[in-house]
């Protein structure tokens, strides 16, 4: 053993100058600048050479895209008058893993909001591995504002836009409806959809992982409203035309009813009510029954009220003298073992007095006279049995039967209005001819601001015979009676119908019409009324339908300023 482990003196250590300590010395100091080296690398490399690459993934987990919700644009009648509006709304929306469980908290929510504790609770806890659901749509700024007061965590806003209806039921069915997101989905909502809605805007926004606001940045793109809708509707005649309606649909308790009320001069529809209807701003307990535009929608076996149009069609176009009389008598006739009764027997009637007495036998021994089918074939250019062309969803085309292998009883049925099908609306613009000097008018829901020259589908001559037979028509002692004006000519024409159901014609079940052209001096509005199954004893159409065009159409001429044309029907107060 040495003697420096004897002695228990330790080993000298070498010196940082001696050769050992200087390569350790230099191996650490290496590794030290080589890992700044790499780190400052590694900095240089993340925010010049990776910067885009990164500030992207940035951006995509923070920056935000977001829709401006664009103004719904407003519906109008004819003078302005807003039909269809959209306000603004607070939707409120929760991430239901911020929510906080403090039950305080939950019941000031639940207060705030209007519900039901125990629903809020089980609706979070369904949607606690979700990170949104809505707490609830279409608030009022005021009522959303006092939730959000409330600073429970988690609770966010988002504005939108609700539809109001000013005019609530009266116009229900040809406004239709919008969607919870603003959406049009029925009636002229849904066919100016694209028009309406406008074009959202998008703007920019910065967010947290949670999906929360922490910034506005800047709009990308403004929103743009949507267009402006004028209808040919007048708020007042029509509110005057729903509410006579809606009378005589209780009076009668009937299923239902319809009135349209067109412009003699223009086509535009100055007024369009439905009964059953439904309040579009409070859809609880709606019945899908009042969805229906009647008007337009449903066709229906219009029954005499088409007599003056068949009458035309044979004075024009099958050579039928204006001054023939024909002998009804006994009142009914056979044909193909079919019965077609009058409710009396008028013996010999001229064509004034076959539309004044509604004669079926009448209009049959004409029809059958005759050797072309020249009725449908009008029917057919006044628009029955296709489209109105108004664009309103839905609409029908009723029907015209084609001529092949007709029977007698066919051919005579199309003359008092049997075997064809026709909607209120086809039936008014039908009537515009007879109106408008033998020119047919399109109806318009559309305000039109040029005048309109219209399809001359019989002579103006005829045109006039007709009108003049219609407003024989409206006297005292006929079955129109109650359609009468006061102050006013009016020409019209009754019908009644046999109801059809899954076994044929139903026994008691009638739907009663009037059509009216007023005033006839100088025709400005043509209205047809449509009562659906009136109960009781009074059903035919001059009791149920005419009492309603007088009212209304009475209405109409007085707030339109028109002159009347009939001194001795004034009343004398």
């Amino acid at each position: 053993m040495s003697t420096e482990v004897r002695s228990g003196v330790s080993p000298r250590r070498p010196s940082p100058g001696a050769p050992m300590g200087r390569l350790r010395y230099g191996v650490i100091l290496g590794l030290v600048l080589v890992g700044l080296g790499l780190l400052v690398g590694r900095v240089v490399v993340l925010h010049v050479l990776d910067r885009p690459f990164l500030q992207g993934q940035g951006d995509a987990r923070t920056l935000r895209t977001d829709s401006l919700p664009a103004h719904r644009g407003m519906i109008a009648d004819r003078h302005g008058e807003p039909l269809a509006i959209s306000t603004p709304v607070v939707t409120l929306w929760a991430n239901p893993q911020d929510v906080p469980e403090d039950p305080i908290q939950r019941v000031q929510l639940a207060t705030a909001l209007g519900v039901d504790l125990e629903a809020l609770n089980e609706r979070l806890a369904r949607y606690s591995e979700r990170e949104f659901m809505y707490l609830r749509r279409q608030m009022t700024p005021e009522a959303a504002q006092r939730v959000l007061d409330l600073r429970v965590p988690g609770v966010y806003r988002q504005d939108e836009y609700k539809r109001y209806y000013p005019a609530g039921e009266v116009a229900a069915q040809l406004l239709g409806v919008t969607n919870v997101d603003d959406m049009g989905q029925e009636g002229l909502e849904l066919a100016y959809q694209p028009y309406l809605a406008g074009t959202p805007g998008l703007r920019r926004v910065l967010k947290d992982r949670r999906g929360r606001l922490v910034r506005d940045l800047e709009v990308l793109r403004e929103a743009k409203p949507g267009g402006e809708l004028t209808l040919a509707i007048d708020q007042r005649l029509q509110y005057m035309a729903y509410r006579e309606l809606k009378a005589a649909v209780a009076e009668h308790d009937a299923d239902g009813g319809v009135v349209v009320m067109l412009d003699a001069r223009t086509g535009e529809v100055l007024a369009m009510a439905n009964q059953p209807s439904y309040n579009p701003n409070n859809r609880a307990g709606l019945d899908p029954q009042g969805l229906r535009n009647r008007a337009i929608v449903d066709p229906y076996e219009p029954g005499s009220v088409v007599k003056p149009l068949a009458m035309a069609a044979m004075i024009e176009h099958g050579g039928i003298d204006p001054d023939r009389v024909v002998d009804t008598a006994p009142g009914w006739m056979v044909i193909d073992g079919f019965t077609i009764k009058d409710i009396l027997n008028y013996r010999d009637l001229d064509l004034a007095g076959i539309l004044r007495k509604s004669s079926n036998v009448g209009m049959s021994r004409l029809a059958l006279s005759l050797d072309e089918p020249v009725i449908p074939q009008l029917y057919r250019r006044l628009g029955f049995g296709q489209p109105p062309g108004t664009g309103f969803p839905g609409e029908a085309a009723g029907e015209v039967p084609a001529p092949v292998r007709w029977s007698s009883s066919q051919w005579a049925a199309l003359s008092y209005g049997y075997g064809l099908s026709v909607t209120p609306l086809q039936l008014a613009s039908a009537f515009t001819a007879i109106a408008n000097e033998g020119r047919l008018l399109q109806p318009s829901l559309l305000r039109l601001n040029e005048p309109v020259a219209g399809e001359q589908v019989i002579s103006s001559a005829v045109a006039r015979r007709v009108l003049e037979m219609m407003d024989k028509v409206v006297e005292p002692d006929t079955g129109a009676r109650r359609a009468e004006v006061p102050g006013y000519r009016v020409a019209g024409k009754t019908g009644t119908v046999r109801k059809t159901g899954a076994g044929g014609y139903q026994e008691n079940a009638y739907r009663g019409f009037f059509v009216g052209i007023a005033p006839v001096s100088d025709p400005r509005i043509v209205t047809v009324v449509m009562i659906d199954h009136p109960r009781g004893d009074a059903y035919y159409g001059g009791a149920v339908a005419a009492p309603v065009f007088s009212r209304v159409a009475g209405s109409a001429l007085r707030l339109l300023d028109v002159p009347p044309d009939r001194r001795d029907l004034v009343k004398v107060e």
